[in-house]
């Protein structure tokens, strides 16, 4: 009988023990649900700026080409061995310079007989008329002599421009490139030799699509660069193709701009942007601030927290404690009358003042902390044209309106936020250490 009794009791505290680990583990769960469902999260900490109209500077942009306004690739007309060359790479040589001479001794030696037949019949022309105005020569020998003369005198100017063909000279002043022959080297009719680029005016070729095509004229201002935040050459539009390509229906637009320093080169590609007329009260904003999802493009916009419903009667309380700390000071004030005279009894009300006082000065760190929080609304937009690292916005945002531009990656409709300024995505790293 006492072991069954100690076998009970064994088998009660076995069954208070897991009821106790089972009901301890339920709790425990639902105090974890219930943290996790009250818990509110950590405001984020974002960038912003504030929206408002300012001048907009709108152009076209396009890619294009540079090229020399005179460049060439410079051939020989004719055939023969290289005898020498006359220049080096990266040379700036002058018009009608030569550059290149072939082997022309047999042209030599060929011009240098028909100079000789040249001259002899020119002396027989010279008989041939003495003898006429003697009246001893016929016409037929005056005419065969002069005719003789002429040949001879053609033949002589034909040599010349073969003996010149074996001369390679430069069409126009400007920088020569890496020579592309020997000497002794034999050079066909054709056969490239050197390049030759004037690189102080630059042509740029570029095309836009045909609804553009009316923005533009001759005249207007022509920005390049090898980026779009970085266009440090001008120019401008010198030509405008009449025809728009069926095909592409593009336009082909040539622009001049100088180039003093020699900073492009031809064949080079750069970014271009045409100058537009300037624009006032333009809404934009940084392109940092806009994210594209699948249902369209959108902004985070900051504003205050809406109030709880029972937020109202908060600021009431500070009037409260006031009102019950000067109750009490009225109330001692009473049995003073009666004991002490007037001016001893409001001692005790000018101490029980006091506390009200702090009181009141307590409420204000209280007021502080009942500021409004900001929370960030999501709004779609709709973006117009780009312009320097700035989008403009045709619809969506107005004036006043305080947008976030950096640490919008993880932010939700609703969210809340903290506003740092102290960094701006819009500018570099260096500047912004420069600037501090």
């Amino acid at each position: 009988m006492k072991r069954f009794f100690i076998i009970t009791g064994f088998l009660a505290l076995l069954v208070v023990v897991c009821v106790g680990i089972v009901g301890f583990n339920l709790f425990r769960d639902s105090a974890i649900k219930q943290f996790f469902a009250t818990m509110k999260p950590p405001a984020a900490t974002v960038s912003t700026v504030t929206v408002k109209p300012s001048e907009w500077t709108p152009g076209v942009e396009a890619i294009g080409t540079v090229n020399a306004v005179h460049g060439v690739d410079l051939t020989l007309e004719t055939s023969g061995i290289v005898k020498d060359i006359l220049f080096h790479a990266n040379q700036k040589v002058a018009a009608n310079a030569v550059l290149v001479q072939l082997d022309d001794a047999v042209e030599k030696a060929d011009l240098s007989a028909q100079k000789a037949q040249a001259a002899s019949d020119q002396a027989a022309l010279a008989r041939a008329i003495e003898l006429q105005r003697r009246g001893v020569g016929t016409d037929a020998t005056l005419d065969a002599a002069r005719a003789a003369a002429d040949a001879s005198a053609a033949q002589v100017i034909k040599l010349q421009a073969v003996l010149d063909q074996k001369q390679l000279s430069a069409p126009f002043n400007g920088t020569v490139g890496i020579p592309k022959i020997d000497v002794g080297q034999y050079l066909a009719p054709g056969n490239a030799v050197v390049t030759i680029q004037d690189l102080d005016t630059m042509r740029v070729d570029f095309t836009v699509p045909e609804q553009q095509l009316p923005l533009l004229k001759i005249g207007q201002t022509v920005k390049l660069g090898g980026s779009l935040a970085d266009l440090s050459f001008a120019g401008s539009i010198r030509g405008i193709d009449p025809k728009i390509d069926p095909a592409s229906r593009l336009v082909s637009i040539r622009g001049e701009v100088a180039n003093p320093e020699g900073k492009l080169t031809p064949g080079q590609f750069v970014q271009i942007r045409v100058e537009l007329p300037q624009e006032n009260n333009v809404i934009s904003v940084p392109q940092t601030a806009v994210t594209t999802s699948l249902y369209g493009d959108y902004i985070f916009v900051v504003e205050p927290a809406k109030p709880a419903e029972g937020a109202a009667a908060t600021p009431a309380k500070p009037d409260e404690q006031k009102a019950a700390a000067e109750k009490p000071a009225g109330d001692a004030a009473k049995p003073a009358d009666a004991a002490k005279p007037a001016t001893d009894a409001a001692k005790p009300a000018d101490a029980a003042a006091k506390p009200a006082d702090k009181a009141a000065d307590g409420a204000k760190p209280a007021d502080a902390a009942q500021q409004p929080a900001l929370v960030i609304s999501q709004v779609f937009v709709k973006l117009g044209r780009r312009n320097n690292g700035m989008v403009e916005i045709t619809q969506g945002l107005k004036d006043g309106d305080q947008i976030v531009t950096a640490g919008q990656n993880r932010l939700f409709n609703g969210m809340s936020v903290a506003v740092d300024n102290t960094i701006d995505p819009s500018k570099s790293a260096n500047k912004q250490v420069q600037q501090q």
